[in-house]
């Protein structure tokens, strides 16, 4: 077999998270992602090492997509936004998602993954500190909290929704009603 197609790693990375889609991550295998990019079985292994190297490069790619994704949300400013584009992303890229925060099926201690995963908290901690006048970490675990676990039950089918990014909207406003830790006095 003959690659011919320009940029390896980038296709191995896109034809995995299409298997996962597919097929879920625990079915995935070196063998069956290189008869996918239509390459040798010891391309992916030449790029990414193992499995769990392969893995690692694509939660690395999607904590670095995330990051980009909460960041030109600054544009609409707060929190809210920054909210409305972390499930936005999970909704679009749902394979990178899933392996993100699965720390067993990767290599944890990987620099590039530590990296992309710095950048997309401080990404998130923009927000957190746009509401809050103090540093406050409990209140940027909870906006993560809330805002991820929202995603995870969109992907899963728990929550059913015509519109999920305007419900995420309704869902990530409570996160800037109260901000001082008081109750909320309006409506989402």
């Amino acid at each position: 077999m003959t690659y011919h197609h320009g940029d390896l790693r980038r296709t191995l990375l896109a034809q995995t998270a299409s298997a996962i889609a597919e097929d879920g991550v625990a079915r995935l295998s070196m063998r069956a992602l290189a008869k996918r990019a239509g390459v040798s079985n010891a391309a992916p292994t030449y790029h990414f090492g193992d499995k769990a190297g392969l893995l690692t490069a694509l939660a690395a790619e999607g904590f670095d997509l995330l990051a980009d994704a909460m960041t030109g949300a600054a544009e609409e400013q707060g929190l809210v936004a920054r909210g409305v584009a972390y499930v936005e992303f999970a909704l679009r890229c749902p394979s990178h998602f899933t392996v993100m925060f699965q720390p067993r099926l990767l290599h944890d201690d990987d620099p590039e993954l530590t990296a992309a995963r710095q950048r997309a908290w401080a990404a998130l901690s923009v927000g957190v500190a746009e509401v809050r006048s103090v540093p406050d970490g409990d209140f940027g675990v909870a906006s993560w909290s809330l805002v991820h676990g929202y995603a995870t039950l969109v992907l899963s089918g728990a929550v059913e929704t015509d519109d999920a990014l305007q419900q995420a909207r309704s869902v990530a406003a409570h996160l800037v009603s109260g901000t001082d830790g008081q109750a909320g006095t309006g409506q989402a």
